[in-house]
C-alpha cells in the first residue's frame, strides 16, 4: 500500500503541478508554485524555477508517504478518504504552509512587516492564497482533491 501511495503521489504531483501551470498560463491564477519555493534559495528566476519544481515533487512524494502510512495504519484507502486527505492537505498548504510559514522563512517574500527600505520580489500569498487571484483557492482545492484521489487509487494497487 505504501509503494502504491508513493506512485500515486508522483502521479498526483504531476497532475497538480501541470494543472497549476495550465491555470497560470490561462490567466486563472498568478500563483507559480515552483517560483514561490525556488526563490527561497536563489534570486535567479531560472534556477529558482528548477529548484522549485524539484522541491514541489519532493514534497509531493513526502506527502504521499504520509498518506500511505495513514492508509496502512487504518487498513483502508477509500475514495472518500483520499478526497478528505486531499482537502485537508490543500487547506493546510493554502492556510498555513504558504500563507504563514513560507513568508517567515522566505528571504524574498513580502510580509506584513516589510517596509519601504526592503524590496521583496514576491507578494505574500494571503489567506487561502487569495492574493494570487480569486480562482486560485478553488483551483488549488480541486487540484489537491485530485492528488488525494490519485493517492488512494494507487494505494490500493
Amino acid at each position: 500500500m505504501i509503494l502504491g501511495a508513493i506512485a500515486g503521489g508522483f502521479v498526483g504531483t504531476v497532475v497538480l503541478t501541470t494543472g497549476s501551470r495550465l491555470a497560470q498560463e490561462l490567466g486563472w491564477t498568478r500563483m507559480d508554485i515552483p517560483l514561490l519555493l525556488g526563490t527561497a534559495f536563489t534570486s535567479d528566476r531560472t534556477r529558482a524555477t528548477v529548484i522549485g519544481y524539484a522541491l514541489h515533487f519532493l514534497n509531493g512524494l513526502l506527502f504521499s508517504l504520509l498518506y500511505g502510512l495513514v492508509f496502512e495504519a487504518i487498513g483502508r484507502a477509500g475514495l472518500l478518504l483520499g478526497l478528505a486527505f486531499g482537502f485537508v492537505h490543500g487547506a493546510f498548504a493554502a492556510g498555513a504552509l504558504l500563507n504563514v510559514l513560507l513568508p517567515v522563512v522566505h528571504p524574498r517574500m513580502a510580509t506584513p512587516w516589510t517596509d519601504a527600505r526592503e524590496t521583496p520580489i514576491l507578494e505574500q500569498p494571503g489567506f487561502l492564497l487569495s492574493n494570487y487571484g480569486r480562482s486560485t483557492m478553488l483551483l488549488t482545492g480541486l487540484l489537491h482533491l485530485a492528488y488525494g484521489a490519485l493517492g488512494r487509487v494507487f494505494a490500493t494497487i
